[in-house]
């Protein structure tokens, strides 16, 4: 990173320290169907802040569902319900979240706040805040909410080092991305020597599923298609999916990492479709194809590894315009 990057960045903090400080309330917020990251970043800074009798809040957007292998994180049960979320609110920080789109129902807090913190990792993040502490180099989101924090003068408590280690394990694949480095090891050991229940969080993060879920990521994987000259593989998941075997939309979240083995493919893809016929994109690659550019042609982001967005089109056309993106293999 240039110097003016880090500075950039020290001076966000700085920022954002200040802010919290000064506010009467922090309402937190992370991104639409939230992710491990976007939870664990948003509930790290929310325990520490309430370990110091701070009014602090916790929300997320309609559908307000949390998939059930977060359940582990501390915290689920204390957060507030989106139509209680403040409309005007004095201090608002947003977690992973790389546009107000992504906010939904939460919008208009996010536009009404007096001040508005962003804190994300994602490079095609739309720097929509007042404070935008945003360093596309961090492992995840909630390596700079460990920062935060410090730089706030606050101790971690064993909820907050669950909440962040979560964070951490899923944005940088169980340690498996080249985004591990290691200050993301020095941050690991720092959080589990606040007993964090690594083998635990481990197995309902990663590894635990229903057996409905199992059958159908059978299915899922039984007419996956992989396009070799794109070194592209994907799979999709309707509605007819989900009712056929009794599973929500937040339980396949983890079919990608399991598609994402392909030995022949560079490029993976998952798609959903919502109740509403809309189609949530998932898209993960090894690092030769940068899936942000695809991502944010459709209106999505991300980064170079991992990315996504939303389509009210059909499948066979989104995987159509995907394919044609990809490099033809030599």
């Amino acid at each position: 990173m240039s110097a003016a990057g880090a500075a950039g960045i020290e001076l966000a903090v700085r920022q954002a320290v200040d802010a919290i400080d000064r506010a009467s309330r922090v309402a937190l917020a992370c991104h639409v169907s939230p992710d491990g990251d976007a939870l664990g970043s948003m509930l790290g800074l929310y325990h520490v802040l309430l370990a110091d009798q701070r009014n602090v809040l916790a929300s997320f957007p309609n559908p307000f569902v949390v998939a059930p292998h977060y359940r582990e994180l501390p915290g689920l049960g204390l957060m507030t319900r989106p139509e209680d979320f403040p409309p005007e609110p004095e201090v608002m920080v947003t977690f992973d979240c790389g546009s107000l789109g992504r906010l939904g129902d939460l919008e208009p807090a996010a536009k009404a706040a007096h001040e508005l913190v962003v804190i994300d990792h994602h490079i095609s993040n739309d720097r929509y805040g007042t404070i935008n502490l945003i360093d596309p180099e961090a492992a995840a989101s909630g390596s700079l909410v460990h920062r935060l924090i410090r730089a706030l003068g606050l101790p971690l408590n064993r909820d907050a080092a669950v909440c962040l280690y979560a964070a951490l394990v899923c944005d940088t694949g169980r340690f498996q991305y080249d985004t591990t480095t290691p200050a993301v090891f020095g941050m690991a050991r720092e959080l589990v020597q606040h007993d964090v229940p690594v083998s635990r969080l481990s197995r309902t993060l990663f590894e635990e599923h229903r057996f409905a879920y199992l059958k159908l990521m059978s299915d899922a994987l039984a007419h996956a298609q992989l396009i070799s000259r794109r070194r592209f593989v994907w799979t999709a998941v309707t509605q007819a999916d989900l009712s056929k075997h009794d599973v929500a939309i937040e339980e396949v979240e983890g079919l990608i990492d399991i598609l994402r083995r392909t030995a022949e493919a560079e490029v993976t893809c998952v798609l959903k479709e919502e109740a509403d016929g809309t189609v949530r994109v998932s898209l993960r690659s090894l690092g030769d194809v940068d899936v942000r550019k695809i991502a944010e042609t459709e209106g999505g982001g991300g980064h170079r590894f991992a990315a996504g967005f939303s389509s009210a089109d059909g499948i066979d056309a989104i995987v159509a315009r995907i394919e044609a993106a990809l490099p033809l293999v030599a």
